[in-house]
């Protein structure tokens, strides 16, 4: 390693961000905060802690040992995550404690601490380099290293749940046009719920799903509809293509279950937004603040695996255009029907509302998700009767200029 008195020239900075680089793609899990360590105290940035973000939301959790968890509504570190922005505090007599968030694109990872003695121009933007190199290097290496699942994890998890979470995307993805995000509960207990979200050249491609039941098989039955849909969506089929294959899928090897669904597809230059439903909640849109509940209502068809069996008819696919701004959101049934203890369904105007007013409070669309889904799950005190999940995607066209 170079040696820390050495000025951090360019040429130094360099040849220090290689070491760094060459030692994460080395480092087993247990290694990476000490070379992390070994870079930033020869980089004059002090010393650095990473912290990711729990399963629900609620905790910084760590990476390195003896480091205490982290309230994501009660802390600076938590302020940063929550808004996508670096904050500083002092940190004893004479230091300075950056927080710095990690993001992936527009998913938010957790959080990045740095304690320094000083602080300049140069040095903030090598802290905020550092913090994006960490994100992709935390995003790399989490598909392998199970240190990673564990560490976000504040409690066992059911079989099935393991199950449909080893297929999830990211929960949230984006580019700058669009952003599409997602939340799922109960985290550790799911039935047979299921989001998936993904980019092909300018098309977004989105969906939800909800199998029969609350086991295994409903957990198997949400898998099979999502390899379906995926292996349609990367040969190239079109949506009615897609909804055929996940249809035939269900029923030739899980004769006996279904699931209802929302496919979606997003032309994010025109906005034209193309979808199919599949016996599901109808999806909503969220246009200039208010809610328009019967946009993307149309005629009741069978849920994914028994059109053969209930009707003769070929599957509908339907088109409209977003307007700049504008959100749709997908949802399961346990989102709007989760009951306290009186009996009070949250329902979807109180689902609505918290939406339209995080928005106007300025919210990003992940943070909107994560208020919401709290809300919902504060409704029933944590305990749902029913999975529920809600994936959310916001149309920003790039201004068209003078």
């Amino acid at each position: 390693m170079v040696d820390a008195n050495v000025s951090t020239s360019a040429e130094t900075a360099e040849q220090l961000l290689e070491e760094l680089l060459r030692a994460t793609h080395e480092a087993s899990p247990a290694e990476l905060p000490g070379a992390l360590d070994r870079y930033t105290e020869a980089m004059r940035m002090g010393r650095a802690v990473v912290y990711l973000i729990d399963l629900q939301q609620r905790l910084l959790m760590p990476l390195a040992e003896g480091e205490p968890r982290l309230g994501l509504d009660d802390s600076l570190a938590g302020f940063a995550y929550r808004t996508d922005t670096v904050r500083v505090e002092e940190d004893g007599a004479d230091g300075l404690a950056l927080w710095l968030p990690l993001m992936n694109g527009a998913e938010r990872l957790g959080v990045l601490q740095l304690r320094t003695i000083s602080l300049d121009g140069l040095t903030l933007w090598r802290c905020r380099m550092l913090a994006s190199l960490l994100a992709l290097v935390i995003t790399s290496k989490r598909t392998y290293l199970d240190t990673f699942a564990q560490r976000i994890r504040t409690r066992s998890m059911q079989l099935p749940t393991e199950m449909v979470r080893a297929f999830l995307p990211p929960r949230s993805i984006g580019t700058g046009r669009v952003v599409s995000t997602a939340v799922l509960e109960p985290a550790y207990e799911l039935g047979g719920d299921a989001f998936d979200h993904s980019f092909t050249e300018d098309v977004l491609h989105a969906s939800i799903l909800d199998a029969m039941g609350h086991d295994l098989a409903s957990g198997l039955t949400t898998s099979v509809a999502m390899a379906g849909s995926r292996n349609a969506r990367r040969t190239g089929a079109d949506l009615a293509a897609l909804v055929t294959t996940v249809d035939e899928a269900l029923a030739t090897w899980l004769p006996d279950q279904f699931c209802t669904g929302v496919f979606v597809r997003l032309h994010m230059p025109s906005g034209v937004l193309r979808w199919a439903n599949c016996g599901h909640p109808t999806p909503l849109v969220i246009r200039r603040q208010r809610l328009l509940e019967k946009e993307l209502e149309r005629a009741f068809e069978p849920p994914l695996g028994l059109p053969a069996q209930l009707s003769d008819a070929t599957r509908q696919i339907h088109e409209t255009a977003l307007e700049p701004g504008d959100r749709v959101l997908l949802y399961t049934d346990g989102v709007v029907e989760s009951r306290d203890e009186g009996g009070e369904q949250f329902g979807l105007e109180r689902f609505a509302d918290h939406i339209i007013r995080s928005t106007a409070a300025g919210q990003s669309a992940p943070e909107v998700l994560r208020l919401l889904i709290h809300a919902i799950l504060d409704h029933r005190h944590r305990e749902l009767s029913d999975d529920a999940t809600i994936l959310m995607i916001e149309w920003h066209p790039p201004d068209p200029g003078p």
